[in-house]
């Protein structure tokens, strides 16, 4: 599958992973399903979307025994920056995942809330838009709150900044892959020059 107009995501089997600390810091083993990202005349990139033995579920910029020459912003990003998969709470069968990006730099950052406007400058508004499209999948508040903003992407708000997150059914197994690409990796692509800078709203 082609995203972004650039970039080729496939899925490349599973693997085992031994006993390492999860988001809550717990350490248990798990299984990962493996994506292969490439970006032609780039080194390839794999990102694992782990279920571990806890009932916990992460995904990360799996960092290989050696990795490839690149710059050392996105060298960095490798294994860090995990983004969590829960229930939502919402709906039976529906996961979450926050829309939390990543900022480039040394020891990459991340950026919490955003007005759902900035937001799609960031990761992309017709890969949003195109994400979203998808059956059962929906972007919206990461949390409920009193008098919540419309979360919009065909009139996104530019008033409020807030939490955003991704909403996906249990069984779309690409979903959370792509929204990872579009928050946590493809802002430093472009940071690094890999992938043009996105055309601003």
């Amino acid at each position: 599958m082609t995203i972004m107009d650039q970039l080729t995501l496939w899925r490349d089997g599973i693997t085992s992973k031994g006993n390492a600390a999860t988001c809550s810091g717990e350490h248990c083993g798990g299984v990962a399903n493996v994506w292969r990202v490439q970006l032609a005349g780039r080194p390839g990139l794999t990102i694992h979307d782990t279920r571990w033995e806890n009932g916990e579920r992460d995904l990360v910029l799996y960092q290989p025994s050696v990795v490839p020459e690149m710059p050392a912003p996105l060298s960095n990003l490798h294994g860090r920056r995990r983004a969590g998969v829960q229930e939502s709470g919402l709906r039976e069968g529906e996961l979450r995942m926050m829309g939390w990006v990543a900022v480039p730099g040394v020891r990459p950052s991340v950026k919490k809330t955003f007005t759902t406007l900035n937001f799609a400058e960031v990761c992309g508004l017709g890969d949003l838009r195109a994400l979203t499209a998808r059956a059962g999948v929906a972007l919206g508040l990461a949390f409920e709150r009193e008098d919540p903003p419309l979360i919009d992407l065909d009139e996104p708000q530019d008033t409020d900044s807030v939490q955003h997150a991704l909403f996906f059914p249990n069984d779309d197994d690409e979903a959370p892959v792509l929204f990872f690409l579009l928050s946590r990796v493809a802002p430093t692509l472009r940071h690094i020059g890999w992938l043009p800078d996105l055309v601003r709203l």
